[in-house]
């Protein structure tokens, strides 16, 4: 039975679905849902990450891995771990430039966090050529803490959904999806449920407030190992870096928005990161945060305008293909500023690349 007539039959048993379950239900459905089958990234898929417009990108967050383990007193033994590695590219490039420095690759553990098997095989055939060699791990709580962490989460939080609350004349409502009259999936609101915590700042009425325990959950769960194992999680992400209303639930296919509704499963479907609940939980959890910076200015930061040079005087006939790429990864108008880096990280005394000063 497809996707879309087990939830109409679910929803018509036990009644209206969280839209947090609900987006849950689409991208992570054993038999059905987009990553557990058909996840389809790139230019002919449809999404795109930062790793797949440049290798600049994955070459500059490998840099910044070594970089980190350098400042942590380049351990002999740590773990480099990307959670959601996509179809490994972010780490091809990353671990091509750390071959700058041998004595971090060489003290290298591997560790892939992905619940999807068409990208686990995906990320296995791009770094079948590297001497380092991943393992995969089902979630944050399988990495040892037994040396020290560096860890990388590249579009990640925006697959952890979020419930939806809305704010109307007469209170506050939850924000579900239900049946229309024809069967049909809708939105629709219900009297909030467990877990609903008025926001802390002024919303006017229509207006919608997003709840994301599962990227609260997260940042828990990353600062607790950062805490106890030391290093630094990188995460980069489009979203807010301050608390705010909005409606941030999309659905991507073949580069186009398409309704969140229509044919669940075959359409990638994100909801914006919400740092400010993520690093707070981190603290919480013992770790030591950075502040936001956008995308723009954090690879800036970290030499990428050097960089693009570099391969365009080695590469003039593709300097503007790079042009054109350096453009699309820090111009405010493209993914420079809606897209967000943080770091969590311990001890407090580590200074991180590309947010000093």
């Amino acid at each position: 039975m497809p996707l879309i007539d087990r939830l109409r039959r679910e929803i018509a048993l036990t009644g209206p679905m969280m839209v947090a379950d609900y987006v849950a239900r689409c991208l992570h459905d054993p038999k059905d849902g987009y990553y557990a089958t058909r996840p389809n990234l790139g230019a002919r898929g449809d999404f795109i990450t930062a790793p797949l417009v440049s290798q600049m990108f994955g070459e500059l967050i490998g840099l910044w891995a070594v970089e980190v383990w350098t400042r942590l007193g380049a351990p002999d033994r740590f773990r480099l771990v990307e959670v959601g590695p996509g179809d490994g590219t972010l780490m091809d490039d990353a671990l091509r430039a750390a071959r700058l420095a041998p004595a971090f690759l060489e003290a290298c553990d591997l560790v892939l966090i992905e619940p999807s098997a068409p990208l686990r095989e995906a990320q296995a055939r791009r770094l079948s050529d590297h001497d380092r060699q991943p393992r995969w791990v089902k979630s944050l709580h399988a990495v040892e803490t037994d040396a020290p962490v560096i860890l990388i989460a590249n579009e990640v939080l925006d697959c952890l959904p979020a419930r939806q609350f809305m704010r109307t004349d007469t209170g506050w409502a939850e924000r579900r999806v239900g049946l229309d009259d024809a069967d049909g999936l809708t939105f629709g609101l219900t009297a909030p449920s467990a877990g609903f915590v008025q926001p802390g700042f002024d919303i006017a009425p229509g207006q919608i407030f997003e709840i994301s325990e599962q990227q609260a959950a997260f940042g828990r769960d990353l600062g607790a190992l950062i805490r106890e194992a030391s290093g630094a999680a990188l995460l980069i992400d489009y979203g807010r870096d301050r608390p705010g209303p909005g409606d941030t639930l999309q659905a991507l296919k073949r580069h186009e928005k398409v309704d969140p509704l229509y044919t669940p499963g075959e359409a990638d479907l994100t909801q914006w990161a919400d740092f400010p609940v993520v690093l707070e939980a981190a603290v919480r959890s013992g770790a030591d945060v950075t502040g936001c910076r956008g995308q723009g200015d954090f690879l800036r930061a970290l030499g990428v305008e050097t960089r693009a040079q570099r391969l365009m005087q080695s590469r003039p006939d593709a300097a503007p293909v790079i042009e054109r790429q350096l453009h699309r990864l820090t111009a405010p108008d493209q993914m420079g500023d809606l897209f967000k880096a943080a770091c969590v990280f311990a001890p407090k005394s580590l200074s991180i690349p590309g947010f000093e000063g």
